[in-house]
């Protein structure tokens, strides 16, 4: 992966990965081990598995964000680049994103 020069979305990148993680430990530690029908234990695991899943989302939201502001048009063809819009990119951008 190429290093991010925007270090929030670094740290976005990072978490993503960081929550993936924990949230596949979580679910296959709930079918390795088994619950014990309306435990207590099962509602607070599906509580974190949600919680997870919401900053995952969240994460992401951000970094897809980042990553449509930052692309530059892949064609260099006369249709494709009359359709890009180019007021929101730059190849100078001045640190104020």
């Amino acid at each position: 992966m190429v290093a991010d020069s925007n270090s929030q979305i670094a740290w976005h990148r990072a978490q993503i990965k960081r929550h993936r993680e924990a949230l596949k430990a979580l679910q296959t530690g709930r079918f390795r081990f088994g619950q014990i029908a309306g435990a207590k234990s099962a509602g607070q695991m599906e509580k974190s598995i949600g919680e997870l899943e919401a900053k995952i989302s969240a994460s992401e939201r951000i970094v897809a964000t980042y990553e449509r502001q930052i692309r530059r048009p892949l064609g260099t063809d006369f249709g494709s680049l009359k359709n890009t819009s180019w007021k929101d990119w730059s190849s100078y951008n001045g640190g104020g994103r």
